[in-house]
C-alpha cells in the first residue's frame, strides 16, 4: 500500500509523525459508449452552447454562475490567492465525544501509521481516545482543499476520517419520520423478538455486491460467447400491511426455520488488523 502523503498529527505541543494510507477502495464497473456498427468508442467534443461550435482548450476559461445567466470569470491568479498551503499537518483543535457526532458527518476513512520516533506518542493518543470515547476534530489539507476531519481509534490503528461541514448536511424537514402513537405492547415485543432472532455477530465479509458479481458473470459469459440464461423475475411484495402482528409472527416463524447454524469461520479473503500489523513488522524488519 502506498502512502498518499506523510506529515504529522499535532495537538497542544504534541507532534506525532505519521503516514496516511487509503482505508477503502471503490469497486464499480465502468462502461464505455460505443458505435453499434463497429464498436468504435464514442468521444465527446466541447462545444459552445450559443452556437454549438467546437471550442479549443486555449479558448476555455473557468466561470462561476453568480446569477442565472451571469458568469464571473476566474483566472489562475484568482485561484492562487485563495489556495490553502499544504502544511502536511493534521491539526487537532478540539476533542469531542464520538456519541455526540451525527454519523452523517463522516464519509471517507484513512489509516494513520506512526513514523520513526512517533510510535510512543501515537500509542498514547490511541489509548487516550479509546479510553475516553472521544475523537479529535481537525483541519487537514489534501489536494489543495481544506477538509474537516476526525482522528479516532480503530482496532490497533488510528484513522483519519474526512467529514462534511455542517452546511453540507441536509435536514429532512419535509419527510415523514414514521412517528405514530398507536403501537401496542404486543406489536413492540413481536418486533423486538424478530430483531433478536435475526441478530448475529458482525461479519463484513459475508456481505457482497451482488449486482457487480452478477454483471461480471454476464460479461464473462458474453466474452466466452456463451448463452445467458434469463433469471426469473422477483415478485413484488404487497405493501398493504393489514395485520401487523400476523406479519411479524410469520416473519419470526420463517426466520427460525431457515436460520443457518453459524460456526464462526472466517472467510479466506478476510484479514484482521492484527495480521496487517504483523506483516508490516516483518517488512520493516
Amino acid at each position: 500500500m502506498r502512502a498518499i502523503w506523510k506529515g504529522s498529527i499535532s495537538f497542544g505541543l504534541v507532534y506525532i509523525p505519521i503516514a496516511v494510507y487509503p482505508a477503502t477502495k471503490e469497486e464499480k464497473l465502468s462502461f464505455r459508449q460505443l458505435r453499434a456498427t463497429d464498436l468504435s468508442p464514442i468521444k465527446y467534443k466541447k462545444v459552445a452552447e450559443a452556437d454549438s461550435k467546437e471550442v479549443s482548450a486555449d479558448q476555455i476559461v473557468k466561470g462561476f454562475e453568480y446569477e442565472r445567466g451571469h458568469f464571473i470569470v476566474l483566472k489562475e491568479e484568482d485561484f492562487a490567492k485563495v489556495r490553502i498551503e499544504s502544511t502536511h499537518s493534521i491539526d487537532i483543535t478540539d476533542f469531542v465525544d464520538l456519541a455526540q457526532v451525527d454519523p452523517k458527518f463522516f464519509y471517507k476513512p484513512y489509516f494513520l501509521e506512526p513514523q520513526k520516533g512517533g510510535e510512543k506518542a501515537y500509542a498514547l493518543l490511541h489509548k487516550a481516545l479509546a479510553g475516553t470515547g472521544k475523537i479529535g476534530i481537525a483541519k487537514v489539507v489534501i489536494s489543495n482543499r481544506e477538509h474537516l476531519a476526525s482522528v479516532k481509534p480503530d482496532g490497533l490503528f488510528l484513522i483519519l476520517e474526512l467529514m462534511h461541514f455542517a452546511s453540507e448536511i441536509l435536514t429532512p424537514e419535509e419527510l415523514k419520520n414514521g412517528t405514530v402513537t398507536n403501537i401496542t405492547d404486543k406489536e413492540l415485543k413481536m418486533a423486538q423478538s424478530l430483531v433478536e432472532s435475526m441478530s448475529v455477530a458482525w461479519e463484513p465479509d459475508k456481505y457482497r455486491d451482488e449486482y457487480r458479481n452478477a454483471m461480471m458473470e454476464i460479461i464473462e459469459q458474453k466474452a466466452q460467447h456463451k448463452e445467458i440464461a434469463k433469471r426469473p423475475e422477483t415478485k413484488v411484495r404487497a405493501t398493504n400491511v393489514v395485520d401487523l402482528v400476523k406479519v411479524l409472527q410469520e416473519s419470526l416463524n420463517r426466520n427460525q426455520s431457515i436460520k443457518p447454524k453459524r460456526n464462526g469461520a472466517r472467510s479466506p479473503g478476510s484479514r484482521s488488523t492484527a495480521s496487517m500489523v504483523k506483516q508490516k513488522r516483518r517488512v520493516a524488519a
